[in-house]
């Protein structure tokens, strides 16, 4: 099975020993209290499910500028994104050496962690630019990513931690939300050794469902892991029960049994393109995908980076030897109606733009709000219902929705 990234064993720093746990949660209801943000706390999750494997805590700002300049923290380790705890206020921490974590997104704010301080640093407006220009390629305050990021905090509190539970993600997704030990048990149960990973924060329409079967065909997989974002999004993303039901439904129909697992993981998109798909391979390798799918794009956003930008870094800027995983490079996908059946546009050099069945996100949303389910060439119809039913929703009056 392929290794994790960094070590030779997955390193999750979830408190998994029931004693131990309680007793620092009684520990941490004494200690000084950090409330954090949701980058700081959906790096948490990810630092407690093993997804973060090697890394034992927060990065302090020497690691954070080394991996934002160079994709190497400051002792060598390959990573492309700081992983931060960054805060405004440190009025309640000054001089602790021993804080508790608590999670912003959870009513009254329980305790997520308890974390050995090792420096507390204030962070240069210059410092944050660097970093943002460096991971998202903008400092344009109208990218959703740099919006965030950009008013997190001036303070880097860093140290290891102990995570005591892994937010509201177990509690709202109980059968999606896994970790990355979690995943790679049912893997390795399974017998899978080649495995294809496919990101997705958006439900799958027809051409995603056929680029992953491209995918396992080509590559000989034995299975596919439909790995879902869980976390926050941008306005007028879908909700993730919305995707969870729309990609169950797709993989029930139209996949054979047992060769899909559908989980999720809970982490903040970032939208930071290049930098988060290089990431993206490492917590899947973490989890045991052998294979990752980098499409057109991929956690992009509007028109920041080139549409092949996260494939070209993969070959760039990221050093031979460096991540176990491989990258399937993938072009659009859309329905040939010459062919009749999805293919990858760069496959079909004989094609025009009318060739294809190709309608945009807006014309789509349209037409669900309307009640009207895309074409079956564009859209499973099962999955079409699921989201008209949404759109349906979101547009009624709020007496109605109610």
């Amino acid at each position: 099975m392929i290794k994790p990234h960094g070590s030779n064993t997955l390193k999750p720093l979830l408190v998994k020993d029931a004693e131990e746990n309680r007793a620092l949660a009684a520990e941490a209801e004494k200690l000084p209290s950090l409330l954090l943000n949701s980058a700081a706390a959906a790096n948490l999750v990810m630092l407690g499910g093993g997804y973060f494997t090697p890394l034992k805590g927060f990065m302090d700002l020497s690691d954070a500028l080394a991996v934002a300049k160079t994709m190497h923290t400051a002792d060598g380790l390959f990573w492309p994104v700081p992983v931060l705890n960054l805060t405004s206020d440190v009025r309640g921490i000054e001089g602790a050496s021993r804080v508790a974590l608590r999670d912003p997104n959870v009513a009254g704010h329980p305790v997520m962690a308890v974390m050995n301080v090792d420096k507390i640093e204030p962070v240069t407006d210059k410092q944050i630019e660097t970093i943002t220009r460096q991971v998202y390629g903008t400092v344009d305050p109208a990218h959703p990513g740099v919006a965030v990021f950009s008013k997190l905090g001036n303070y880097c509190v860093s140290g290891k931690v102990k995570v005591l539970n892994l937010s509201y993600f177990e509690k709202d997704f109980p059968d999606t939300f896994r970790t990355a030990v979690e995943i790679r048990r049912e893997i390795e149960k399974r017998g899978w050794e080649k495995v294809v990973a496919f990101q997705t924060r958006n439900p799958m329409h027809l051409a995603h469902e056929e680029l992953c079967r491209m995918a396992m065909e080509r590559l000989g997989a034995d299975g596919l892991v439909i790995h879902m974002l869980l976390g926050k999004l941008k306005e007028g993303d879908i909700p993730a029960s919305v995707r969870d039901a729309c990609i169950r439904k797709m993989v029930d129909v139209y996949f054979t049994e047992g060769t899909v697992m559908v989980n999720g993981y809970g982490f903040d998109m970032l939208y930071a393109g290049p930098r988060e798909a290089v990431l993206h391979a490492i917590f899947r390798q973490n989890m045991g995908a052998t294979h990752l799918i980098v499409g057109r794009d991929h956690a992009g956003v509007g028109n920041y980076y080139g549409p092949f930008d996260a494939q070209t870094i993969f070959e760039a800027a990221v050093p031979e030897g460096s991540l176990e995983i491989e990258i399937f490079a993938a072009d659009n996908t859309a329905y040939s109606k010459k062919l009749k059946k999805v293919v990858m546009m760069r496959e079909a050099p004989d094609h025009k733009p009318e060739d294809f069945v190709a309608l945009s996100g807006t014309k789509v949303r349209e037409m669900l709000g309307q009640g009207i389910a895309p074409p079956a060439e564009f859209s499973r119809p099962e999955v079409a219902r699921i989201l008209i039913d949404y759109y349906q929703l979101e547009d009624a009056p709020a007496a109605k929705r109610a």
